[in-house]
């Protein structure tokens, strides 16, 4: 009775860790013993079912044989192969297949065929290590083993293990050759290296155990292989027979460890190598899969495996070059082995092996016991029940949204700060820094530095990695007068030793090194780290593969978007020790999809059909949508053109005006910091700060009410109107005396092309709003009228020319390159989008000149209007808000500041508004923004089609930049089909 006791909490202890296997992998074993005690035998083993006696009764034994026997299939190759495989399968009645390289749908189609004319149904295989893309084209992609070797959070091992089964389900495929779970500890390996979790045992044991617990859990038979170990050799067994001359104590306690640690957790298959190891078996040229004492002895009865055992492909030359055909298949066979693995002669080999039967040199009960165990592992992969492989929707299915995410989380986790002095990564202070980047490999500018620039300006570089020495100390020259160059390394190779890193490129690393402070990105095997002295380097990240995924969370770790959290999978030399890696924060944004964060991406769609439909209703011509969400950037996307004529489309690194986005993201801040270091109070009158106020009705206004609108100012004045020439009869001809067509020194301030005002009449201005009445009705009404004023505020008390203040407190640290008044002065007129065609006032198409009227004539600059910048930029500024005074590891302002300014100011007088930002409405009719934001969300909105909103109960940022009033800024169509707040509203439905 114990027996069987004993027997169903095995059983139950294999089903619970199979359903909570994500949790599991989590566990860190306090000792080997922990884990190796264990013993947990593969699901198939002890399953009894009538479909497999069924089909074993009406099995000959050829047939018994041929089920033991696995050949090779492709789906890129004609019909001269498929013609192949029909004969193996209808003549020789072979158990299975493997399928190498081809496409999706050609494989299942050729699944679905060779099935269909099988008496038994075929086991079908792939060797798809890091996924089925191993194999075939247009799936999606995964790191090699080496990379998620460095990943210290093993759930994304399974979760990776778990999709490819899922894939591989898809597929119709039921055993996957995977795990390698071989240690490589030897750097030389040709064979191994990047398909191996490391050097280190346990670290390839339990990356191992995850990979398979996913697997497993999708009923796809794991194979860990190469056994009993082929990470320590430098030669490849497809070519030769590598010899391992190991002692069995070395063995066991270093290469078989992975092995023991999984079969004790129910593996259900395991790959014998092609190897020669003295220890085990002296036999001359005797191969590990061709033997009793490695097969039988070692594997099933020391370790006590009770799975499938597949030899590595019997056409290698490993066993090859010793073997006829059929001696090979039938030593394998004598060692133990259940499935062969594409034979040479499928003929000679079923014939030689059951010759050997009949001269009783095989019992029939040997190969009943074999046969019974495939039916068996083909009865629990659920071919018992076999229908067609679906092509409905396969590519798309094989393309998963979750599969880009967990690709990404594992690239994430890998990347590996190998050195960082004096902690320069993540970089901070980002004004005080002048960055390039140089990309040696391509030839032409990379993903990683499109991201970095992202961050802030950084001047990029681009060199060929077989450059002469000329062009490489040309580029030296180039770099000398950078503060920091970070230099990516590209275009790397797998092949040991220099794995396609040319000697030139790293000599002019070095020598850069001896010139500037050097942030070395390496986008290759860890074994390159030894040509590269550590001392020479300020920063050191390892980011292993050379693609556009890995160079772009790279790039992202270096400012602090993403954390650091890998540590290295193998040693490269005494400077660099496996394990090494250094944690650091995430202090900026991270760009992401938006499955990371949960999103329903059917609701994103909506909000691209809103926009599409807007521009197509001409509500604008074109915009820029950001979106964050718990610190991350998941929808950054540009629609449109720069007009109607469609010329110029728009890009997310263009510029907008942003209209009165400018009281938030110019003026308000600005007096948030005064305030914050005690140079204004906000509480006070702003005639205590502007004197020429004391004889005008606004002396006692204070600088809160006007922030919050409640100073009883007008909404705007039309200075412009003033300045036509009334002596001439041609309507708004502009008067002589206060415009120029030519740059002087009276008419300094540029209004537009070819328009200068006097620098003077900004006085008037100024004289105008002072002698405006205030308006008799108290309460809330917005006004332009005050902003004016701050601006002046702000010049006097900081003792700074405002642009000035701003770029130095706010946009340069922040990383807000795009973001100021007057573009035209730092960037092309191409990339910043035109806004009106003036008829009333400049009498031309403006772009780059500020659009409101005002501002224009006070020179482009002022407290109300006057920015231009993109989504990108003032996402930083956004976000500073959201996390209360805090961005890129720096405290901009004080929480109390933030806390004090973003909340409402006059509540109780039926004013919504807070300091400076606008607050959500009651009424949907009166709000600028959807029903759906928290009452604790601010923002505010631009007249030229703009708004900026923050909701700190959601963690969420939105930012909408178009320039709906071009060419006509009677254009409401933008406001009339109310898509700001439409578009608002999409994405707060989205997070359900």
């Amino acid at each position: 009775m114990t027996k069987y006791i004993f027997f169903a909490l095995k059983v139950l202890l294999f089903s619970v860790i199979i359903f909570f296997a994500s949790a599991f992998i989590h566990t860190s074993y306090t000792s080997e013993d922990e884990v190796l005690n264990k013993n947990i035998d593969p699901v198939f083993v002890d399953l009894k079912n009538r479909w497999v006696d069924s089909v074993f009764q009406s099995l000959s034994l050829e047939e018994k044989i041929a089920q033991l026997v696995m050949v090779a299939a492709y789906s890129n190759k004609g019909i001269k192969h498929k013609k192949e495989i029909e004969n193996l399968i209808e003549k020789y009645k072979v158990g299975g297949l493997i399928f190498f390289q081809g496409g999706p749908v050609r494989q299942v189609n050729l699944t679905n065929h060779y099935q269909s004319i099988s008496d038994v149904p075929l086991l079908i295989a792939m060797d798809a290590e890091w996924g089925v893309d191993m194999r075939l084209d247009s799936v999606a992609k995964f790191p090699r083993q080496m990379l998620m070797g460095a990943v210290q959070e093993d759930k994304w091992i399974y979760e990776f293990g778990s999709e490819v089964g899922r894939q591989c389900k898809r597929l119709g495929v039921h055993v996957n050759f995977a795990p390698v779970i071989d240690i490589n500890n030897n750097p030389l390996n040709p064979v191994i290296n990047s398909r191996s979790f490391g050097e280190d045992g346990l670290n390839v044991a339990k990356k191992g155990l995850a990979y398979m617990y996913g697997m497993q859990k999708q009923n796809v038979i794991a194979t860990a292989k190469h056994f009993p170990g082929h990470g320590d050799t430098d030669s490849d067994s497809h070519k030769t027979l590598p010899v391992i001359k190991h002692s069995v104590q070395r063995i066991d306690s270093l290469e078989l460890f992975p092995y023991k640690y999984l079969i004790s957790q129910g593996l259900a298959a395991v790959m014998i190598a092609h190897l020669n190891i003295p220890a085990l078996d002296s036999t001359q040229f005797s191969a590990s899969s061709l033997s009793h004492n490695v097969v039988t002895k070692l594997l099933k009865n020391d370790l006590g495996f009770k799975g499938l055992v597949f030899t590595d492909a019997l056409g290698m030359k490993g066993v090859s070059d010793y073997n006829s055909p059929g001696g090979t298949a039938l030593k394998a066979f004598l060692a133990g082995v259940d499935i062969l693995l594409m034979p040479e002669d499928v003929n000679a080999s079923i014939k030689t092996i059951k010759y050997a039967v009949e001269m009783g040199q095989i019992s029939l009960s040997e190969i009943d016991r074999r046969c019974m165990k495939v039916l068996k592992a083909k009865r629990w992969v659920g071919l018992d029940k076999i229908k067609p492989v679906s092509l409905k929707n396969l590519v798309e299915d094989l393309n998963s949204d979750k599969a880009d995410l967990i690709n990404l989380k594992i690239i994430e986790s890998a990347l590996t700060l190998v050195k960082n002095r004096n902690d320069i990564i993540p970089f901070k202070n980002l004004n005080n820094l002048n960055i390039a980047s140089v990309s040696i490999g391509h030839g032409r500018f990379t993903k990683f530095q499109n991201t970095l620039g992202l961050y802030t300006k950084v001047k990029h570089f681009t060199i060929n990695k077989n450059a002469d020495e000329q062009a490489f100390n040309l580029l030296l020259n180039k770099l000398s007068g950078y503060d920091v160059v970070v230099v990516g390394l590209h275009r790397s190779k797998r092949k040991p030793p220099y794995f396609g890193l040319s000697t030139s490129s790293i000599d002019f690393v070095h020598k850069l090194a001896t010139q500037t402070k050097v942030v070395l990105d390496i986008f290759a095997s860890p074994y390159v780290l030894s040509r590269f002295k550590s001392s020479a380097f300020e920063s050191i990240v390892l980011s292993y593969e050379d693609t556009k995924s890995a160079q772009n969370l790279s790039a992202q770790l270096l400012f602090g978007g993403i954390s650091a959290k890998g540590k290295l999978p193998v040693s490269a030399g005494s400077d660099y020790p496996a394990r090494t890696g250094i944690i650091d924060e995430k202090i900026r944004l991270k760009y992401a999809p938006p499955i990371e964060l949960d999103i329903n991406e059917l609701k994103l769609k909506k909000v691209d059909s809103v926009i599409l439909s807007a521009i197509d209703n001409k509500a604008m011509p074109g915009c820029q949508v950001l979106a964050i969400k718990n610190g991350v950037v998941f929808y950054q996307k540009s629609f449109g053109y720069h007009t109607y004529k469609k010329k110029v489309p728009v890009k997310n690194t263009d510029i907008y005006d942003i209209a009165s986005l400018t009281k938030v993201s110019a003026t308000t801040p600005a007096l948030m910091k005064l305030d914050d270091v005690g140079k204004i109070d906000v509480n006070k009158k702003l005639s205590y700060y502007l004197k020429d106020l004391d004889s005008t009705n606004k002396k006692d206004i204070t600088i809160k009410q006007i922030l919050a609108h409640q100073a009883r100012l007008q909404s705007w004045i039309p200075f412009y109107v003033r300045t036509f020439n009334k002596k001439t009869k041609t309507k708004y001809d502009l008067n002589p005396e206060i415009y120029s067509r030519k740059k002087t020194k009276e008419f300094n301030l540029k209004v537009a092309d070819n328009l200068y005002i006097k620098e003077s009449y900004t006085d008037t201005i100024y004289k105008r709003i002072l002698d405006s009445p205030l308006r008799k009705k108290t309460g809330y009404r917005y006004s332009d009228l005050g902003f004016y004023l701050f601006f002046k505020l702000i010049n006097n008390v900081s003792k700074m020319d405002f642009p000035e203040y701003l770029e130095n407190n706010f946009y340069s640290p922040l990383g807000m390159t795009e973001t100021g008044f007057n573009p035209l002065e730092k960037f092309p007129k191409n990339i910043i989008a035109p806004t009106e065609m003036d008829k009333k006032f400049r009498k031309q198409v403006v772009q780059g000149y500020v659009h409101d009227y005002g501002a224009a004539m006070m020179g482009g600059v002022g407290g109300h209007a006057g920015i231009f910048s993109n989504t990108n930029d003032l996402a930083k500024l956004f976000q500073l808000y959201l996390q209360k005074g805090v961005y890129g590891g720096k405290r901009y302002l004080s929480t109390k500041t933030v806390e004090a300014f973003t909340k409402c100011a006059y509540c109780k007088k039926n004013n919504r508004r807070a300091l400076g930002f606008d607050r959500p409405a009651k009424k949907a009719k009166s709000s600028p923004v959807t029903q759906l934001v928290s009452p604790y969300s601010y923002g505010h909105t631009g007249f030229t089609g703009t708004m900026a909103w923050v909701d700190p109960k959601e963690q969420f940022v939105y930012i909408f930049l178009s320039n709906r009033v071009y060419p006509d800024i009677e254009n409401k169509k933008l406001i009339d089909m109310n898509i700001r707040p439409k578009v608002h509203r999409l994405f707060y439905e989205s997070f359900n």
